[in-house]
């Protein structure tokens, strides 16, 4: 949740537009978003508490941005005077591996964890508790003066909410390959040791941080296995005095009390089966310390059931495994494995397919091979190993 009768809105959209009725949508604002509520940490949810909230028009004029400044470790306000600090950053590989998926299947157990882990291998900006409620509507706008080592870098960088037990929620968050900083049509490599003035754009959110909270910035070179890393261990040198956090802080708005309610979600009923055998998903953080070697392992296995109307048996399996060792990016890889099958009296179809991504600091390296059988006999098999240039990242 929050789910809503979506085939209605649809429908009022319609009928307004191709056949002329006045339905009313147009007359309602241009945009209405979830304001979510602050959360603790996890890693999946049944619901996610807030209210929906409109602007009449975006960009909205209730909408103004409220500036940041950063100092050596503390998020404090524009017109607080900061020092002048030189912030050095080299992040571990590991750090990443609490992050979830890149777009939530919204089939858990994929979103963020606890960021605290996460946070040991960043640099970490944080503000005092809150006076009160702040609501955040857009895109967080991250404005770096920084320069690296290495020709081709990368900064992720995650807005979260610290609760007064110190949980870490990640709110958003951002990633810019450096060498793509003037847009990705002309990408250019860094000059090592150059400062460049860079943005980092965060995804957008509605999300209210409570009193008594408080917002963290933390910034990381590396966010495996979301993002490949880069070619090579890269540390990036940060400048604070001249950099700062956009953050779109929005009012409540009387157009939130007059919004309408959506009716209650419809859908088709289920096509009824029999479970077979139950599903099950796992993500599994594993570091072996002897050889200092660190792995996700993601399970996807959506179990194997019958549709009764049919006879037809279905199973889906899958297992991803991201891995690295130490901070040797060329130790980086990715493995996928999927198998499927269907099945009705005595015939059955399943597929196999394996796919393996590794890197080299000039070019990534693809091996994959599927297998398809019917009944116990091999019917189709095709191997590749393919080799891409990295270019820039």
């Amino acid at each position: 949740g929050p789910a809503i009768n979506f085939l209605d809105e649809l429908l009022r959209w319609w009928d307004c537009w191709l056949k002329g009725i006045d339905t009313g949508i147009m007359d309602e604002p241009a945009l209405r978003v979830w304001m979510q509520d602050s959360v603790p940490p996890t890693t999946s949810y049944v619901e996610r508490p807030g209210r929906w909230v409109a602007e009449r028009e975006w960009p909205s004029p209730n909408v103004p941005e409220r500036r940041f400044n950063l100092t050596r470790h503390r998020l404090v306000e524009e017109d607080d005077d900061v020092s002048a600090h030189v912030i050095a950053l080299q992040s571990p590989l590991t750090v990443g591996l609490f992050a979830g998926k890149w777009c939530s299947y919204a089939s858990g157990p994929d979103l963020a964890h606890d960021q605290r882990r996460e946070d040991g291998g960043a640099l970490v900006l944080q503000s005092e508790p809150l006076d009160a409620d702040l609501e955040t509507l857009g895109a967080t706008l991250v404005e770096l003066d920084v320069s690296a080592d290495k020709p081709v870098a990368m900064l992720a960088v995650r807005l979260s909410d610290v609760r007064p037990d110190d949980k870490v929620t990640r709110v958003s968050y951002g990633l810019l390959n450096l060498s793509h900083r003037d847009g990705s049509a002309t990408p250019e490599p860094l000059e090592p040791g150059a400062r460049y003035r860079v943005t980092v754009r965060l995804n957008e959110i509605a999300h209210r941080f409570p009193a008594g909270h408080r917002l963290r910035i933390s910034i990381s070179t590396s966010y495996w296995p979301l993002a490949w890393p880069s070619p090579e261990p890269v540390r990036i040198t940060l400048f604070n005095k001249t950099s700062s956090v956009r953050l779109p802080v929005r009012a409540p708005s009387d157009e939130d009390r007059l919004l309408a309610p959506f009716s209650e979600p419809v859908g088709a009923p289920p096509i009824p089966k029999r479970v077979d055998e139950s599903p099950h998903r796992n993500w599994l953080v594993h570091h072996d310390l002897a050889r200092d070697e660190a792995a996700l392992e993601v399970i996807n296995d959506a179990g194997t059931y019958t549709i009764e109307d049919y006879g037809l048996t279905i199973s889906s399996k899958a297992r991803e495994v991201y891995s690295s060792v130490g901070d040797d990016v060329d130790t980086i890889r990715a493995e996928a494995s999927w198998e499927r099958t269907m099945s009705r009296g005595d015939w059955s179809v399943r597929t196999i397919t394996r796919t393996v991504l590794r890197s080299t600091p000039e070019h990534f390296r693809i091996a994959a091979m599927l297998d398809a059988y019917e009944g116990d006999r091999r019917v189709f098999s095709r191997n590749w190993d393919e080799t891409i240039a990295r270019d820039l990242v």
